[in-house]
């Protein structure tokens, strides 16, 4: 008998070399096998004549085989087999591509199931390589799994039917108690049914307890690295200071910002540590509700700290908060990768005397020999840009402190249910006065000319232009890359004028340099690749072209898109594709319709899908085999509730009963964090 761990090559017909291409795709063992399910099925059972068909309409016919094969070589490489089938009123002429073990099969006056596209014309019918089985192939669903060039998915089904008929019963990994609560099936009819379905509600039913699963699953992990098992917190906040604070401000706060600081103090002021998301689009103010937020913390007694993802982020954060709480005292330090030796010594000292109100840095700021003296408040900027882990770290420099989360990212609803299941929202949903709506025009290459003078003319005036690429190097994609366009820009159009060029490859010291130079208006148009998503506000930068657009998501263009429009001026984002694809066009105007990052959040999430959403090992999480964010919203919120429903009882999975949860969580996660 074989069990889950068995090594697929001792599944019965599989052996080494087929083990290797289901390896490839990501199956190793009768476990993974199991849980790789067919992405569509074909209903067989459903027979229709020929006059009941319409012309290129996918149908399964009963027919006979009225006439031998007859054999024809093409060309070299493509030899057709045709005969033809009869239904017992019309005839079929069926050929046969390059399958010699099929066409010699066949036998004449046998019935069979012909499964594929019919194409009709007022005398003949005719289908092109149909699949072609006996009678009691029409009794059953068949699956048709993901597959690959060698391994077919008629192949993978009988691996598959093989290995379910080697197990006697899939261990159950929910308590009874659950399976009634919400109506689900056992794990092991759901896994006979998904693969080889008799009926469609067997699919319907099946999908439902398996979906369940995978997101119960991916809750209970996530709600367990983020460590929700709430204890009281010591941190405790007395006053609120928020009045104080804007009153130090040389301007009014919106009503969403006072709301989101309101938000906030409250959460302090309760008996259990705040987790809250501030979100919010670029621009709309989030470093001042956290600055106001700091104030009110530091004014209590307690030690602050802001971790940024870049140490260009981290130094425009310093700044701002500088000038806004320095004035009052609050004494704000950097913590970066740069920092001199020495002055490090001197920053870590004066932090564990307690000296030190508010340390901002990047992830330098959770290395061992960092120490606080009273850390009450951490604040995470971008966070999906760190791993889970180094997020965890900043909070475990305190005891049970309060959190913030920034995000200029907008997520979509679904997705924040997931990555920010344990906190609490506050979205800051208006823009400071004075900022102006960018205007986003949609172009093709036709249109460089035009738009290369409208760069001059803005550059002339003094303003300055971002043109980004996909691509830092030729060759890396079929697209002009971030090097070449500088080069070649620098020699032509726009000879003469400061031009910086900026992408992931480069040292983090240049990539300083060449940001500082931007951001001091001495480079006046910077090509760049997307490493300028999340970087240093230059409020005289006017113009946003990006090449190639097709190939960036949605959520990344409106991100690239928030790097201008940050001072008074009017702003302008021009997305340059040749991409005739009316979807890739749909997707495009999209961002000329919305302004609003959500909106934006949720098409993207329909067209990539959460594992795309932000680069796997970015945000950790898992890819999902079965479930789907948009559609399957619903089974998300219930799977939540009975997450949190089961921690709560036994947050470690201790009891016998969770322990298979605690496995399957083991083997999800095992990916993302290895």
């Amino acid at each position: 008998m074989l069990s889950l761990s068995s090594n697929i090559q001792y599944i019965k017909g599989v052996g080494e070399k087929k083990a290797g291409l289901f390896n490839s795709l990501g199956v190793f063992d009768v476990d993974s096998l199991l849980h790789f399910y067919p992405r569509k099925y074909e209903d067989w059972t459903n027979t229709k004549t020929v006059k009941e068909t319409v012309d290129g309409e996918i149908v399964s016919i009963k027919a006979t085989m009225i006439t031998m094969v007859k054999e024809s070589l093409v060309r070299k490489g493509l030899t057709l087999y045709k005969c033809r089938f009869s239904d017992g009123e019309s005839v079929i002429n069926v050929t046969i591509f390059n399958n010699k073990y099929l066409a010699n099969s066949l036998r004449v006056y046998n019935d069979y199931i012909l499964f594929g596209r019919i194409e009709k014309n007022l005398a003949t019918a005719s289908m092109s390589s149909p699949q072609i089985e006996g009678l009691d192939a029409c009794e059953s669903i068949h699956p048709v799994y993901p597959a690959k060039e060698k391994l077919n998915s008629r192949a993978i089904s009988k691996v598959v039917k093989t290995a379910l008929d080697g197990i006697d019963e899939i261990p159950e990994i929910l308590s009874d108690e659950i399976r009634r609560k919400y109506n689900l099936i056992s794990l092991d009819k759901a896994i006979r049914d998904i693969h080889f379905p008799q009926r469609q509600e067997d699919i319907a039913q099946a999908r439902n307890r398996l979906i369940f699963d995978e997101l119960l699953t991916l809750q209970l992990g996530l709600l367990k690295l983020k460590g929700n098992k709430k204890k009281e917190t010591a941190v405790k906040i007395e006053v609120d200071y928020s009045e104080e604070f804007q009153n130090l401000l040389p301007f009014e706060m919106t009503s969403a910002q006072k709301r989101a600081m309101a938000d906030c103090i409250t959460d302090m002021k309760g008996r259990y540590p705040m987790g809250r998301l501030i979100q919010g689009d670029v621009g709309s103010g989030k470093t001042a509700v956290a600055a106001g937020v700091i104030y009110t913390a530091v004014k209590n007694g307690y030690q602050t700290a802001l971790m940024a993802p870049t140490e260009i982020l981290a130094t425009q954060h310093f700044e701002s908060l500088k000038k806004m709480l320095s004035p009052d005292g609050i004494r704000v330090e950097l913590l970066t990768g740069s920092v001199p030796a020495k002055r490090k010594r001197e920053i870590k000292a004066d932090l564990i005397d307690g000296e030190i109100d508010l340390l901002i840095g990047t992830h330098a700021i959770i290395q061992n020999d960092v120490e606080f003296k009273n850390l009450g408040l951490v604040i995470t900027d971008e966070q999906h840009r760190f791993g889970v882990r180094q997020r965890a770290a900043l909070a475990e420099k305190g005891t049970s402190v309060h959190t913030i989360v920034m995000s200029a990212t907008p997520i979509p609803r679904t997705l924040g249910l997931i990555l920010y299941g344990d906190l609490d929202i506050s979205i800051i949903d208006e823009l400071p006065p004075g900022r102006q709506e960018i205007r986003t025009d949609v172009v093709d290459s036709r249109y460089n000319e035009r738009l290369y003078k409208f760069i001059r003319d803005a550059v002339d005036r003094g303003e300055q232009c971002y043109i980004v690429c996909p691509a830092v190097e030729e060759n890396e994609m079929d697209v002009k890359s971030a090097e070449q366009l500088a080069e070649e820009l620098s020699e032509t159009t726009f000879k003469g004028y400061n031009l910086g060029l900026l992408h992931g490859k480069m040292k983090p010291k240049q990539k300083e340099n060449v940001m500082k130079s931007f951001a001091d208006g001495d480079v006046q148009i910077l090509v760049a690749t997307t490493v300028v998503e999340v970087g240093v506000d230059v409020p005289n930068a006017t113009i946003m072209v990006i090449e190639n657009a097709e190939r960036f998501g949605l959520s990344q263009l409106h991100q690239l898109r928030g790097r201008i429009g940050r001072g008074s001026k009017k702003s302008f984002c021009v997305l340059v594709s040749d991409n005739k694809s009316e979807s890739s066009r749909e997707r495009l105007m999209t961002m000329k319709k919305y302004s609003d990052g959500f909106k934006i959040a949720d098409e993207d999430l329909k067209v990539r899908g959460p594992g795309d959403f932000f680069g796997q090992r970015q945000h950790g999480l898992p890819d999902l085999k079965i479930a789907d964010m948009v559609s399957d919203v619903e089974t998300l919120r219930l799977t939540q509730n009975c997450a949190k429903d089961i921690l709560k009882d036994d947050f470690n999975l201790d009891k016998p009963q969770n322990k298979p949860l605690a496995d399957r969580i083991t083997k999800m996660f095992r990916e993302v964090y290895s």
